[in-house]
């Protein structure tokens, strides 16, 4: 690890634009001040990292809602005290009638087509990115209450306290009354959704309090129906709110709506679903134990770059130096390439083991030119380990086109015993469907497959798509260290990556790594929008100096400049002291971060 002398504090700005929060009992960090106090407030009654986090996505769901909904997604990985690290889905999964076939044929004038915004189709059809067609099975919910149940300490009805007390009404802050005006003209096609979003007849405005009682009347229920089963364990109550939601009043609601509204999503679909606990995904870095949910993200990506980026000496190259940006970029372009070609559901498609293997990124690090910016998506082919993949492979995994996507949020939280909770919940955001009178907004998460044939993230009954979300915790020595997670679709773990580095090589304390400048390259294939690709673009803060975008320019980088602040992501981090206690907390100013330590 690096030692704190490698690192100057502030060296690259004046100060941190927020300061850096720390606590001894707990910290919590998330994307919005009455979010976070949700968590704060399980922790102060005895509730542990689980709880807090818990409740925290909860809320975000109602408060964020141009981010993420309670029909949404919400991977999380999650360490507590003397057990291993787990990953919990919290992802959704196709309808049983969501098949290939059915949108390749889907005519061109079928009215839940769209029109919506940045609709591009691809060679083999269209899967649209909002609408009745874009649904599929709510897993937030179900990843929640498994984690609950399973990490947690507290009931349900402790936990969402203050979702619902929110749902009654909590004041919209810039970010959300400029969502709700901007998508006004998508979510007026869908009545539920104009009586939710438009609740007086026109989109809140900033300052105006939001109150969402279809919501809260859902809320309450589940909560009814744990009280109802009080004299049951702990464990079935949990159980008999989630039967309510997936296999009860609420399922036949959300069933009952998409089969008169178009949809695909049926209420056997949720009766057959259930959140997966599961082993995540890790490599190791300088000695950290990094972890990572599994391929049905685009999550061990990072696992992959780091493994490239092991063998440079990063720290003696200078922090954000050109040789330092032009590594780290190159390295990110050969994770990424693999992303595209080989993640998916592994339920469904067998992925190869050896992509975040040690032997597999030494391969693959020869394809590194250190003088020349590559302009091609190099996929390697670790079945036969050899560096690159034939070209005809290659062609057969090019993606088709989807359409645009809204954004995400995340929740990372430790407690004072060193549970550790990282979450990044998204989907479900404005605008989308609103099922029945339930309150609960349709995630749009059909988006992120695709039609080619033979690849892994092909759309498919029962299927998770490969979504970008990706929830990060990393150990050293085995103990609890970092919990670190953004919004930002395909940037997510290019800014973790530039995060986690910070870190580790120029030992930077959490508030300072998450606000140095920061790059985003643009090379690989989006996982929204039209699944296009800028193979030598990188983004630049402008706060590098013009010395360092010169040198990148000459060794081929296609410099898009944006302003000091405009990284397309914005991460939160939480560093645990196992030696003294202490716990320390980044929220980036690039974005609605919060953080607030006890």
């Amino acid at each position: 690890m690096a030692d704190k002398g490698s690192y100057t504090p502030h060296s690259f700005v004046p100060t941190t634009l927020k300061p850096q929060v720390m606590g001894r009992r707990g910290v919590v960090v998330g994307g919005h001040p009455q979010v976070v106090e949700a968590g704060m407030r399980m922790l102060q009654r005895g509730g542990n990292a689980v709880d807090a986090g818990v409740a925290t996505v909860f809320a975000a769901a109602v408060v964020e809602q141009a981010s993420c909904g309670l029909g949404g997604e919400a991977p999380m990985l999650i360490k507590l005290k003397g057990k291993p690290v787990v990953a919990v889905s919290g992802t959704g999964v196709a309808p049983a009638l969501a098949t290939a076939e059915f949108f390749r044929k889907l005519p061109s004038d079928d009215p839940r087509r769209g029109p919506f915004p940045v609709m591009i189709a691809g060679k083999n059809g269209i899967i649209p990115a909002y609408g009745p067609l874009s649904a599929i099975v709510p897993g937030m919910i179900d990843g929640l209450l498994v984690a609950l149940q399973e990490c947690g300490t507290m009931s349900f009805a402790e936990i969402i306290q203050p979702a619902i007390e929110l749902a009654q009404g909590f004041p919209a802050d810039q970010r959300l009354a400029g969502t709700l005006q901007q998508h006004e003209p998508t979510y007026s096609k869908w009545p539920t959704s104009q009586q939710v979003y438009k609740p007086q007849g026109k989109a809140v405005e900033e300052g105006a309090v939001w109150s969402q009682p279809e919501l809260e009347r859902t809320l309450q229920a589940m909560v009814e129906v744990e009280q109802q089963a009080k004299r049951k364990r702990r464990a079935a109550r949990i159980n008999a709110v989630r039967d309510y939601f997936y296999r009860g009043p609420i399922a036949k609601k959300i069933g009952q709506y998409c089969e008169e509204n178009g949809c695909l999503l049926r209420e056997s679909d949720l009766a057959a679903f259930r959140a997966k606990v599961e082993q995540p995904l890790s490599t190791t870095y300088r000695g950290a134990e990094v972890y990572k949910v599994s391929y049905w993200s685009q999550s061990p990506v990072l696992l992959q770059n780091l493994n490239l980026l092991e063998a440079f000496n990063l720290r003696s190259m200078g922090h954000n130096s050109p040789r330092y940006v032009h590594t780290v970029v190159e390295a990110m372009k050969l994770g990424y390439a693999d992303r595209d070609a080989y993640y998916g559901d592994p339920e469904f498609s067998r992925i190869p083991e050896r992509l975040i293997s040690k032997e597999y990124a030494n391969l693959r690090r020869g394809l590194m030119d250190a003088k020349q910016a590559s302009a091609e998506h190099r996929v390697g082919d670790p079945e036969r380990m050899k560096a690159e993949a034939p070209p005809e492979f290659v062609k057969a995994r090019l993606r088709d086109r989807n359409a645009e996507h809204q954004d995400t949020t995340c929740v990372n939280v430790i407690d004072q015993d060193g549970n550790m909770f990282s979450a990044t919940p998204s989907g479900a955001w404005i605008p989308a469907m609103m099922a029945a009178d339930t309150g609960i907004p349709l995630t749009q998460r059909a988006q992120a497959f695709v039609l080619t044939e033979g690849h892994p993230n092909q759309i498919g009954p029962g299927k998770r798509p490969r979504i970008t979300l990706t929830p990060t915790i990393a150990l050293k020595n085995g103990e609890p260290w970092l919990a670190f997670s953004t919004p930002g679709g395909d940037s997510q773990d290019q800014t973790l990556l530039q995060v986690f580095l910070n870190v580790v090589e120029f030992g930077m304390p959490p508030q300072d790594a998450v606000e140095a400048p920061r790059f985003n390259s643009v090379a690989m294939y989006s996982s929204f929008d039209d699944h296009g690709d800028n193979p030598l673009g990188l983004q630049m803060e402008s706060r590098f100096p013009e010395s360092t975008l010169q040198e990148l320019r000459a060794l081929g980088h296609k410099l898009i400049m944006v302003g000091d602040w405009q990284n397309p992501s914005s991460p939160t981090m939480i560093e645990y002291a196992a030696a003294h206690g202490v716990i320390k907390a980044g929220a980036d100013v690039r974005g609605h971060r919060w953080a607030a330590g006890w």
